[in-house]
This record gives C-alpha cells, structure tokens and sequence, in this order.
C-alpha cells in the first residue's frame, strides 16, 4: 500500500474526500490517503508542499498559480470546484463600518501572506480602484484568529468563504457586509513535481476516485442534511451553497490560467509570468 498525504481545508466542499477515505475507495486500490487538514488555508499549504510535508493539496487556483509563478515547483492536475468562491467580507458586529467602500484605508486580516484572503484582498482592492500599494494586513493565521482580532480592533475586516463563516454572522459576533465572488474557479487539485513524476498511476487513481465521487455528489440521498450536520450549518444555507457550487473532473483550461496569471502580475503579487504549460500536468 502506498501512502499519500493530501491537504485541504476544513470546509464542506471537502466532503467528497471524506467520504470516499471512509468508504474505502482509496484503500481499496491499495493506496494510503492521509487527509491533513489546513485551517489556515492555502498560504500554509503552499508552505508544506515546498516543504514536502504533503504530497497534494486541494487549494485555492488563485493561491496555488501565485505560488508556483514564485518558484513553487508544484503542478495543477486538474480543478476540482469551477465554480466561484463566494468571499464574504466582514466587520466585527459593533464595527461601525457601514459598507465595503468605507475599508478602502482599513486593516484586512488574512490567514497568512500569499492566502486566498491576501490574494482576494488586492483583487477586491484593484476592482473597487483602491491604491494597492496601501493595502494593511494583519496576520490571523484561521478564522478562530480572525475572531479574535475584529473583536479586539486589531483588524477591521475579514474575507473568508461566506458559508463556513455564516454561523460567526449569524451568532452575532460578525456583520457581513457582501460577497465578493473569484472571477476564477475555487479549487484545484495540485501535487509536488517530484512526486507526481514518481506515482503517476497511483495519483490516476486518487483522481479517478474522486472524480466519480464528485460526478453524483449532489445525487446522495439526503447529501444537505449530512452536510449541514457534519459542518454545523443551517439547513437552507447548506441547500443555497449546493445550488451555487460545480465540482469539475476536468484540467484547467490554458485561458484560465492566462487569466489569473495576468490578473496576479497587475496587482504586483509576482514579479514575472511564466509560461502556462509550466502550471500544470496532463497524467
């Protein structure tokens, strides 16, 4: 048996994973898939991929073409959610920020440099014609720290997905003020290059289970009530969140990449673009 490490966030767009790990159908294949879960994002998996502390991740696309345009030698294998990240940007309950203009001089906590929280921050910024340059950041490291500091005053806002924050919202401890959507797809699957060159067929396999576990998620019988349950949502959030969300079995798309990669270098975030062929492997 071999063993695979894959990191992700604890978020309810892992369940797939989860599933297949306790049905088995890893295993059943004769391979080891370790989940280690990142609740400080995609800045920390990036960290252990370079680290080789993992050999997968399920990562933010935005985070992860970022990090292999800054020397990351890691791989896109294909995407795993297409569609948009919904980012709700919070203030703490009795912050008296009003709306999202008004944070154009304010202190953004993100989950660490190099997150989805830092890269949507400058893309936010650069969409509303703040001055990049003046962003201010605090770091916060998971969402338990992001509490902390909008309670505090340390920092004045957060960006985070809006359904794994909604419960904060709804206990009164944030006020969202909106949603700020990824003009890109949410999440890929990555790998080490080093490692993939070496278990080609057992990441085929890791691949070809999950896909077909993403194929027919939405169609398990009672999947929101599971959902809701096992990440402590409300029901009727859980059920918006399914109608908004795609799972994808394909490679991301050479326009994508040209999209992001572009996108990243005119908010400064790297100092070159690369080729797009270097971003990702077909198996």
């Amino acid at each position: 048996m071999i063993k695979i490490r894959i990191g992700g966030v604890p978020e309810h767009f892992n369940l797939p994973w989860h599933l297949a790990i306790e049905d088995g159908m890893f295993a059943h294949h004769g391979i080891d898939l370790e989940w280690i879960m990142f609740p400080e994002g995609t800045g920390a998996m990036n960290k252990a991929l370079r680290n080789k502390e993992i050999d997968l991740a399920v990562i933010l696309t935005g985070g992860i073409i970022k990090d292999i345009a800054n020397g990351n030698p890691s791989k896109i294998l294909q995407v795993y959610v297409s569609s948009p990240l919904q980012w709700g940007v919070h203030v703490a309950a009795n912050s008296d920020f009003k709306s999202i203009e008004e944070l154009e001089n304010a202190t953004c906590a993100i989950s660490r440099y190099g997150s989805g929280s830092h890269v949507m921050a400058h893309v936010q910024a650069e969409q509303r014609g703040w001055d990049t340059s003046k962003l201010k950041f605090n770091v916060i490291n998971t969402l338990e720290g992001a509490i902390e500091a909008l309670t505090e005053g340390t920092a004045d806002y957060f960006m985070w997905e809006h359904f794994t924050t909604k419960p904060v919202v709804d206990k009164g401890i944030f006020r969202r003020l909106g949603d700020f959507p990824t003009p890109w797809s949410c999440f890929v699957i990555a790998g080490r290059e080093d490692f993939i060159e070496a278990h080609k067929a057992s990441i085929e396999i890791v691949l070809d289970v999950i896909n077909t576990v993403t194929a027919d998620f939405k169609k398990i019988p009672s999947i929101d009530r599971t959902l809701a349950n096992r990440y402590e949502q409300q029901l009727e959030d859980i059920q918006q969140w399914l109608s908004m969300t795609t799972w994808s079995q394909n490679q991301i798309t050479n326009e994508e990449l040209s999209r992001v990669q572009s996108k990243i270098f005119d908010l400064k975030m790297i100092e070159n673009q690369i080729d797009i062929n270097k971003f990702k492997i077909n198996l």
